[in-house]
């Protein structure tokens, strides 16, 4: 996976003015291109997109500075259709417009070219296991709220706090199959969603297909499929956010798995009362590699 990401690192520079064929580019290393993102993501800190439109205007930047021919002519010559769009794109990573930069050489914003490097790590092991599972259904009380990499996120504490004291009982009285106990499930990402991207976020628990539902839960409906499960023990949530970096940098680099689209699960096996330590299950959808 880093050659392939190296690799992939290289064909965005060969290709900065162009429309990347990323799915082909996945098929021909063995993998998709949803995994392809997702790992490139979770390594580089920044979705693919982001990075292709920061290094997209680093180079163009020289261009602008330089007097490389009028605005439209660097704004096709880099991908764009008209010097609006383009301008939109060079102040979104620049923080200043093309002419502006032109006038007053700066301010600019460089985005180098990445590297990725397997460093050797790996000496404490990860407990992980694969479940199979049948369809089964995520009920419980959603709502939209934007991702937040590091930290607790504030919105989903407010939707927590803001049901009823009775909630919590009554959905762990509907829970019937794995993952058990209350869960706290992530849905709607992409893989090339940035930080602040909205996504649908599930306080509730699983259910067997078949189960009716409530007319007052919502509903995730969840096709049959493997699971790679991982467990984590420590300050809350801290370990549980080391952990899932962790299985973009150790553990899916080392098995013959990739992700599938899918939500990721969080189920809370164990806390302390005021909830700064916590044993959590990490449930993410997986396919053979191969």
């Amino acid at each position: 996976m880093i050659a392939a990401l190296n690799q992939l690192v290289d064909l965005v520079e060969q290709h900065l003015g162009d429309d990347l064929e990323i799915d082909a580019f996945a098929s021909s290393h063995g993998t998709t291109e949803y995994h392809l993102r997702r790992m490139f993501s979770s390594l580089a800190g920044m979705p693919l997109s982001e990075y292709v439109r920061r290094r997209r205007m680093t180079v163009a930047a020289a261009d602008v500075v330089r007097g490389g021919g009028d605005l439209l002519d660097i704004a096709v010559r880099h991908g764009y259709g008209s010097t609006e769009a383009f301008g939109r794109a060079f102040r979104a990573v620049h923080g200043a417009g093309p002419g502006d930069v032109r006038r007053n050489g700066g301010p600019l914003r460089t985005q180098p070219q990445l590297r990725f490097r397997l460093t050797v790590e790996g000496s404490t092991p990860m407990d992980t296991r694969i479940a199979d599972r049948p369809a089964f259904r995520l009920i419980g009380h959603a709502a939209r709220v934007p991702l937040i990499h590091e930290g607790v996120n504030p919105h989903i504490q407010e939707h927590i706090a803001s049901l009823p004291p009775e909630t919590h009982p009554r959905l762990k009285s509907l829970s019937d199959t794995e993952p058990a106990g209350l869960l706290s499930v992530s849905d709607g990402l992409e893989p090339d969603d940035a930080e602040g991207t909205e996504l649908t976020y599930l306080h509730g628990v699983a259910v067997t297909a078949g189960t009716p539902v409530p007319e007052d839960l919502d509903t995730i409906e969840l096709p049959p499929g493997s699971w790679a499960v991982f467990r984590s023990s420590g300050p809350f949530p801290e370990s549980l956010q080391t952990m899932w970096a962790a299985t973009a940098t150790d553990w899916f680099p080392s098995n013959p798995w990739r992700l599938r689209p899918g939500p990721s699960i969080v189920a809370t096996l164990d806390r302390s009362p005021d909830f700064t330590t916590a044993t959590c299950e990490l449930w993410l959808p997986v396919e053979p590699a191969s």
